[in-house]
């Protein structure tokens, strides 16, 4: 099926999960990028997991983030109803979603990531055997939800018990000393990179990415293209481009990585759902690459309607 001027496109945002604003927000860039590229496109705010979808949709774009739209969910409720959408599928969105899954699938095909275990809390908080310093994360969330860094033996206690309330088995990884990247790609095609530099004294959490969700007056700050050497360069969009292939992700994605002091990359996670406001990661990887906030769009939109024919 080809993408059509006609063709009625509804732009799933909102959704039942923590990034419920988040998604308003990426939900109304696209709306509005693809009416000014002249396409038929409507909003369809989510709130529940059985949305109703206008009828004669021809594609559904999803740009519901976290929970429902980015765990397979969505997909699994659109493919029932006959409805093709964008991005990724429903095994790949779960597989991706799922932080311990993810894991798995990159120890298994040789992805650089950070070495970690997974703690079962769902009877008592239980603490990790590995020592501090390390990441606690919830496996089923996005953009940083319940997550903590433990700098000290002393916050572990604290920092499970936190995150143990957005998940029972919980991914604890070893915490990488590095700089903050991230690699859109489309189709294979592998942007520029982006460089995150969070406030001083500050991680790259909820806050530091939303500021205006939490009232805050200074974000973090972005790079792109990131400033490094060629072999930098290169070891980060592959190692991001093994972890995509790995995850079998289809039509896009946003892989995040951590580069250390010796040049070595560590991929965190790929996000199948990706933030879509004109000043967004993706957006502005692929913005570097030649393709405006209305072009990337369609783009998505004509990808995923060939990937599901």
């Amino acid at each position: 099926m080809n993408l059509s001027k006609e063709m009625l496109i509804a732009v799933l945002m909102g959704g039942p999960g923590a990034e419920r604003e988040v998604s308003l927000a990426s939900g109304k860039a696209v709306l509005k990028a693809l009416k000014e590229q002249g396409y038929n496109a409507v909003a369809v705010e989510v709130s529940d997991t059985e949305p109703v979808i206008p009828e004669g949709t021809g594609l559904a774009f999803n740009v519901i983030h976290g929970t429902f739209g980015e765990d397979g969910g969505l997909q699994r409720y659109l493919e029932a109803l006959g409805i093709p959408y964008t991005g990724a599928g429903v095994v790949s969105s779960e597989v991706a979603f799922d932080k311990n899954l993810s894991k798995d699938n990159f120890v298994e095909h040789g992805v650089p990531t950070p070495a970690s275990e997974v703690v079962d809390c769902s009877k008592e908080v239980t603490l990790p055997r590995m020592s501090a310093p390390f990441v606690v994360k919830p496996p089923r969330e996005g953009s940083s939800v319940g997550i903590r860094v433990v700098k000290e033996q002393s916050e572990a206690a604290d920092a499970m018990e936190h995150a143990s309330k957005f998940g029972s088995d919980l991914l604890i990884e070893e915490f990488v000393e590095g700089r903050e990247l991230t690699v859109g790609i489309m189709d294979g095609e592998v942007f520029p990179i982006v460089e995150i530099a969070p406030p001083e004294g500050d991680w790259y959490d909820m806050e530091t990415k939303y500021p205006w969700l939490s009232g805050k007056e200074v974000g973090s700050q972005y790079t792109c293209p990131a400033e490094l050497s060629a072999e930098e360069e290169a070891v980060v969009k592959a190692a991001a481009k093994k972890a995509y292939d790995a995850l079998g992700i289809e039509v896009y994605s946003r892989v995040d990585v951590l580069l250390n002091s010796l040049g070595s990359p560590y991929v965190l996670e790929a996000n199948t759902i990706p933030g879509m406001t004109e000043t967004s990661l993706l957006p502005m990887g692929a913005a570097e690459a030649g393709y405006s906030f209305g072009d990337l769009c369609v783009r998505i939109a004509e990808l995923s309607l060939a990937a599901r024919p």
